[in-house]
Formats: C-alpha cells, structure tokens, sequence
C-alpha cells in the first residue's frame, strides 16, 4: 500500500495579505480608503518622514526655538480664544436667527457665510484697514488704548471673522429641530427661563457648540491670508506658525519649516483630541 503526500499548499507572501483584504472591501470603502489616503495621508506621512531625517536632537533644536516656541503661543492661545468667543456668540447669532423674525433676516443668515466665500487676503485687507488708526472702528477705539490692525488683537479678530460660520452654521440645524412643546411644558411645571435653558436647551446644543469650536479652532490655526495682513508679522509680538513656516521656506529652510509644520500637527491633534473628548463626555450628559 503506498502512501502519498498530501499536495503542497502554495502560500502567497506575507505582504501580499493587505492587498487580500482590501479586496473583500466594498468599493466605495475602497473609494473612500484610496481618497483619504491620497489626499490626507501620504502628505503628512511625507512631512513627518521629512522632519525625522535631520535628527531627534536637531528637531528638538528647532522645534524649541525661542522664535518658535513664541508663535505657538501667538497661534494656539490666540485660536482658543477666537474659538471660544465664537462659541458664545456664534450660538447667540443661530439663536436669534431661529427663533426671531425681523427685517433682513435673510440677508443677515446669507451674510454669515461671507467668510467662507471671501478670500483671506481680501478679508485680511479689509480687516486691517477698518481696524486701522484712520480706520471706521479702529479711530473709535484709539483714544481708549486700543490699537487693532498690525498687533496681537488684530490677528485674534481676523481668527474670529473666519471662523465663526463653523459655529453658527453647526448650532443652528440642531436649534430648529429643537421641540418648543418641550420648553412649554417646562415653564408649565414652574421653571425660569434660566432653567428651562440649562436644563432642557443647553444639553442637546453642547455637542454642537463644541464641534463648532473645535472646526473654527482648526480654521484659526490654519488661517493665513487674513492674518499675514492684519499683523506686523514681528517675533515675540504677533508672529504665528504659519508665517514663520512661510518665512523658513522663503530662507529655503526647508527642514526647518518641516519640523514647525509638524509641530504645529502634533499640538493640534492633542488640543483636537482634548475637543473629542470633552464631545463624548457632552454627549453621555444629554
């Protein structure tokens, strides 16, 4: 009685697995995988790639630059306020613009997307020249101390204006399918407005509110074009990251700018993250 061997099992390399798996796919996850990864993956894989050749010591040298660590201040503390000012008054603009009727309203509502339609370079212009000394609103503040156009508070105003649509325009979907039987019906059992706010509107609006923030965040840190106007673009008084990267490449300081590219992404993932968190944590108390 002979024996035979079982035929041999033909295994396809190991690195062909991934491209098996992403065969079984859907294709518009395929779709959705391969734009991603096109668009939004490969750039920043290729930065930090860039970033890493010089060295952790030299990346620590430049990324800590006095110059540097400066306009992280400039950008971050200044987009965190510019996002939390929008915050409250891009709910307070979406609020009155759902729940009151007055003349223009539409005009008003349209013009809430102006930022978003406007180039930053306009707007920056704009910006400055109305904030200015000789300016509309910027002589009305001069004989109180206040100079905007070409300091520290004209980029937190320019952060402002770009921003503040994302707030506006993410509150107020939620705020018109909002029940008013429900604040009826808590005013009937004896509750103040201030409590039929915190209580029965604030919840489901505080998801929103920080997704608005945290999308006008990231605008604001990002910004360019109106902020590289409206500032005097000087060290340590109101230069931010992507000035200063645009500076390190006009120097064809590449690797520089790389690191401060990458720098500027790390911060911005954690304060991001940070965001996230504080939505799950709305979202457990609605």
């Amino acid at each position: 009685m002979t024996i035979t061997s079982p035929p041999p099992v033909h295994r396809s390399p190991a690195w062909q697995a991934p491209f098996r798996l992403f065969s079984k796919v859907s294709w518009p996850l395929k779709i959705t995988i391969a734009y991603l990864s096109f668009m939004l993956l490969l750039p920043i894989t290729a930065m930090i790639t860039k970033a890493s050749t010089i060295g952790p010591s030299e990346f620590w040298r430049i990324a800590t630059s006095e110059v540097a660590l400066a306009t992280y201040d400039v950008t971050f503390t200044t987009a965190i306020v510019a996002a939390l000012i929008d915050g409250v008054f891009g709910t307070l603009i979406a609020w009155v613009l759902v729940r009151y009727d007055f003349p223009l309203k539409r005009l008003i509502d349209a013009s809430v997307d102006l930022p978003f339609a406007l180039p930053t370079a306009v707007a920056g212009l704009t910006l400055a020249t109305v904030y200015s000394e000789n300016g509309w609103i910027g002589s009305l503040l001069l004989p109180f101390g206040l100079k905007v156009s070409f300091t520290r508070i004209g980029v937190g105003i320019a952060m402002i204006f770009i921003s503040l649509p994302f707030v506006v325009r993410t509150v107020q979907p939620v705020l018109t399918e909002l029940d008013k039987d429900v604040e009826e019906s808590a005013w009937c059992m004896g509750a103040s407005p201030w409590q039929t706010f915190w209580h029965v509107i604030f919840p489901p609006l505080m998801p929103p509110i920080l997704t608005g923030v945290a999308l006008g965040f990231s605008r604001a840190v990002g910004e360019y074009g109106s902020t590289v106007i409206i500032s005097s673009n000087t060290p340590f008084k109101d230069l931010i990251a992507p000035v200063l990267i645009f500076q390190r490449l006009e120097q064809y300081d590449f690797a520089g700018a790389t690191v401060i590219g990458t720098t500027l992404l790390i911060i911005s993932l954690v304060l991001l993250l940070g965001i996230n968190l504080l939505q799950a944590w709305g979202r457990r108390y609605d």
